[in-house]
């Protein structure tokens, strides 16, 4: 089996594949479907106009005032998932998937959902200062609120653009559009809605974008910002492990496989599908580069042993 033959066999299901990017756009649909399921129901039962706004989706989106959001701290996290306007979504979840698979084959999957967590905090911690300290905005204190996932998928743009800034799409179109044109026209476009009553949404999502070229710039200068996310993240899972049973003391090994100091045999490199899969998933999560030069060779000779 080829090296490419073996890629693609390795494939994972949608849940476990560890694609973060996938995950993420499942999230914002599942919260754009239930938001709306529960808006038909409104409907449905004759309430009246403004009462989803208030029962529900204030309960998701990010108030405007540090002591509303003192009272509901959770929608620091649910507001970056919450999406209502369906052509909204769609723009974001398509950037998203477009920037964030590039971004996936470039460095791995590692980075996606930092930069997106990080992209999204920045933004809101913006759109709150922007509101309470911007005296145009005094006066409609306690009437706006911030939802969805632009700043967040601005930072993942941004960030995959630094690292692949020569990358071409839409090859036919006379050889294809570098993606930092398109990056760019993203960033005009917000930039342009800051001469708007909506100054502090666009104003996250261009902090959203500082915050993805911030934290990719100091990924190639060796420092990994998400690397305590990933940390804690297996701490939480190792909580609910089951704990692995004590070996009982065996008396052969102690007796006939006890090598009293001596070094064990050096064995030949054999190409195993176990070992394959194993490097296959190292790649996807921190990329090609992140191999040593002896699991390289392992996946050259893997590659000229195959049918």
């Amino acid at each position: 089996m080829s090296y490419l033959q073996a890629q693609r066999k390795t494939g994972k299901r949608f849940i476990d594949d560890g694609n973060p990017v996938l995950m993420l756009i499942f999230i914002n649909v599942f919260v754009f479907i239930l938001l709306n399921f529960i808006q038909i129901t409104y409907v449905l039962s004759n309430a009246e106009p403004g009462r989803f706004e208030a029962e529900v989706l204030r309960w998701f989106e990010l108030p405007d005032s540090l002591s509303a959001l003192l009272t509901r701290p959770w929608t620091l996290l649910t507001h970056m998932f919450s999406q209502f306007s369906l052509w909204h979504m769609i723009g974001n979840m398509f950037f998203l998937w477009a920037f964030g698979y590039l971004l996936q084959d470039i460095s791995g999957s590692r980075h996606v959902t930092p930069l997106y967590l990080y992209g999204a905090l920045a933004g809101a911690l913006l759109f709150l200062l922007s509101v309470n300290l911007v005296p145009r905005f005094a006066t409609l204190a306690g009437t706006i609120t911030y939802a969805g996932a632009s700043a967040a998928v601005m930072a993942i743009a941004v960030a995959a653009t630094v690292l692949a800034p020569d990358y071409r799409i839409f090859p036919m179109i006379n050889g294809g559009i570098p993606l930092w044109i398109i990056t760019v026209i993203y960033i005009i476009i917000n930039f342009a809605g800051l001469a708007s009553l909506a100054f502090p949404h666009h104003l996250a999502h261009l902090t959203g974008a500082a915050m993805g070229f911030g934290y990719i710039r100091g990924v190639q200068n060796g420092y990994d910002p998400g690397a305590w996310m990933h940390r804690s993240y297996a701490w939480f899972l190792a909580l609910f492990a089951p704990r692995p049973a004590a070996e009982k003391p065996s008396l052969k090994k102690a007796v006939f496989y006890n090598t009293r100091g001596e070094a064990p045999y050096k064995k030949t490199m054999n190409v195993t599908q176990q070992r394959i899969d194993a490097l296959l998933d190292k790649i996807g999560e921190e990329g090609y580069d992140a191999l040593t030069a002896e699991e390289k060779e392992f996946l050259k000779r893997a590659g000229g042993s195959g049918s």
